[in-house]
């Protein structure tokens, strides 16, 4: 199955290798592909930066927005979640991770499922290795390897 992230911005120094390594990682269990779209500029940024990620969604793919406001879920939710996309014949998953400002309404409303890493506000470099990391644990939860510890 296909796991897409499509992001807001590359990442900064302070995270870029940490993203990248969980990205590789996730690779081995996924088909992962990762698109940056540019930041938006102005008023109406965060409109644009979801017009810039949406166009990239194939068609039949889930979307899942990342925000505060979503749904918690745990790994093995998560897991499970991944795999019953493929037992349900979906092409894929694609992952939106908003810029400084978050998602706009528009990339939120028209996402099937809305996903919240923390309570609180992250920085989109940490929202996306968070994500990064959980694809991956995913993968070996799903595949019983040993690097999930959590019962």
């Amino acid at each position: 199955m296909k796991v897409l992230i499509l992001a807001v911005g590359k990442p900064g120094a302070l995270l870029v290798s940490a993203i990248r390594e969980y990205e590789t990682r996730a690779g081995r269990y996924f088909s992962l592909d990762v698109i940056e779209v540019p930041a938006g500029k102005g008023e109406h940024g965060p409109e644009a930066e979801a017009q810039r990620l949406l166009d990239r969604v194939p068609e039949g793919f889930d979307v899942v927005a990342l925000t505060r406001e979503g749904k918690r879920m745990s790994s093995k939710g998560l897991a499970r979640y991944l795999s019953a996309l493929g037992l349900h014949r979906r092409p894929g998953v694609a992952f939106l991770v908003g810029g400084p400002f978050g998602l706009a309404e528009s990339a939120l409303s028209s996402a099937e499922h809305k996903l919240s890493l923390s309570a609180m506000s992250l920085p989109r470099d940490l929202a996306r290795l968070l994500l990064a990391e959980q694809v991956y644990r995913a993968g070996t939860i799903s595949r019983g390897q040993p690097y999930h510890k959590g019962s």
